[in-house]
């Protein structure tokens, strides 16, 4: 039986920090006081509930060059990136929801027919379990506990193995901030220990972030159950570069949106279409450009490239790319270019593949790697097809100076987000969903707040003098 997580930092491969997983008895501490919290912290006023979470996200901003250090041991990405996980989306997408909470949970009014009043209260659902990954630990977390707390909901959070400490983050925050014991609380669980708690009736919700076959498991977890769970789940997220595209511009965002934090994330560009009169130009800048990354130790300023989360997953990659080759694809990299490329490590060198189809892992199954694949068509029909031909649908970019045709592109693909001349980015304005097997339900924006709020409606006849 497993009693503790050991996390074995990507750097090098030693144990960076270990924990012990929670107990039985402290399961159910953490349930009877998430419960006990409930009342008197869905009474306190949401001014009040504001004010404690703008202290919360100062500590966030305060630490973020700590926080972004252990970031870099924990999961990899270079320490020139990591603190801005903090200082940029974090950030910005906390105070967004704070900001929108006043209006967002207000009452929806009727009309007053001076007979009746009427209107819709959005009463918080309860106890959040939200189980967050290890590619983005805050950004993908902060998109449920932020709303969630905001809501009036207690919250409890299992961090991936992975990243045990941005768990530990929070609560540190929370109690910087003055959030009441029981509120917020964090555990390290086993698989088998999640399913557990999900079964408890005190756990009203459940965000999960992670695989499709995650997801499965949240989703026949809460089975049995009358609860729903919002699910964000792969991506294969293809991008349509058109024959009236700023090239200079859609090799730059594209290359970064395929190698940023080495293709790790359920956002990042994995294939790309390329009309057929610019895929010669754009496939030699792509090359060109992928070439000036420096793929090294994360915790030196100059990389800008660190290795995967574990050796298993470049090796994972490493076999697609192989599988394509032999089914004749072409790899425009050479891995010898970048000195710390290291087989059977996560230091996995970036690669660009052509001559690719749909009949390879390649362009059908998640990478989540730092690997694309790159193939030219003749049409926007051509790149519409193949772009919807995925079990994913996630985001989807297409590049082009013709705003009203891409809105006609973006009409026909199955898709939650669809860009124009940019990708690899939530706005936190906008609702965060996918299609398919990308999962479903939504967070941030207005919709955010649906799932996390139960509606309750006020049905008033007046007295009548």
């Amino acid at each position: 039986m497993q009693m503790k997580i050991s996390t074995l930092s990507p750097i090098d491969g030693s144990v960076y920090v270990e924990r012990d997983l929670a107990s039985g008895p402290m399961i159910e501490e953490a349930l009877v006081k998430a419960e006990q919290a409930r009342k008197s912290w869905r009474a306190t006023p949401l001014a009040e509930r504001i004010a404690v979470l703008e202290k919360a996200l100062a500590y966030f901003v305060n630490h973020a060059d700590e926080i972004g250090q252990e970031l870099t041991y924990q999961m990899g990405r270079p320490i020139r990136y990591t603190p801005f996980e903090i200082k940029g989306g974090f950030q910005e997408r906390a105070k967004y929801m704070m900001d929108i909470a006043p209006r967002a949970l207000a009452d929806i009014e009727l009309e007053d027919s001076g007979v009746f009043q009427r209107f819709i209260r959005k009463d918080p659902i309860g106890t959040v379990l939200v189980l967050a990954p290890w590619n983005y630990p805050y950004l993908t977390s902060v998109n449920v506990i932020w709303p969630a707390l905001l809501a009036g909901n207690t919250v409890l959070l299992k961090h991936a193995e992975q990243t045990p400490l941005c768990a530990e983050r929070y609560a540190k925050a929370f109690a910087a901030a003055g959030l009441p014991e029981g509120v917020f609380q964090y555990l390290h669980l086993s698989h088998e220990q999640v399913a557990q708690v999900i079964a408890d009736r005190r756990i009203s919700y459940v965000a999960f972030t992670g695989s499709v076959n995650g997801g499965k498991a949240i989703q026949k977890a809460v089975g049995n159950r009358f609860i729903t769970a919002g699910l964000e789940l792969g991506g294969k997220d293809p991008a349509y570069v058109r024959e009236d595209a700023n090239l200079e511009h859609a090799i730059e965002n594209l290359v970064d949106g395929a190698f940023f934090n080495s293709g790790q994330s359920c956002c990042g560009v994995e294939r790309i279409y390329v009309h057929e009169a610019h895929f010669d130009a754009f496939v030699e800048g792509a090359v060109e450009l992928t070439k000036t990354y420096i793929l090294d130790n994360p915790l030196l300023p100059e990389t800008t490239l660190g290795p995967m989360v574990r050796p298993s997953a470049a090796a994972f990659a490493l076999r697609q790319i192989e599988q394509a080759i032999k089914k004749g694809a072409k790899a425009l990299v050479d891995p010898r270019f970048f000195v710390h490329h290291q087989p059977d490590t996560p230091y996995m060198a970036p690669q660009i593949l052509i001559h690719v189809d749909h009949k390879m892992d390649i362009m059908r199954t998640e990478s989540f790697a730092p690997v694309v694949g790159i193939m030219p068509v003749k049409s926007d029909a051509e790149a519409v097809r193949l772009m919807n031909d995925s079990p994913y649908g996630l985001t989807a970019s297409i590049w082009t100076q013709n705003v009203e045709e891409a809105i006609g592109l973006g009409d026909q693909l199955e898709t939650g987000t669809c860009f124009l001349n940019r990708c690899d980015y939530l706005d936190p304005a906008l609702a965060w969903t996918g299609v398919k097997h990308s999962g479903k339900g939504y967070t941030l924006s207005s919709l955010g707040f649906a799932a996390l709020t139960q509606s309750k409606s006020f049905h008033l006849r007046l007295p009548q003098t």
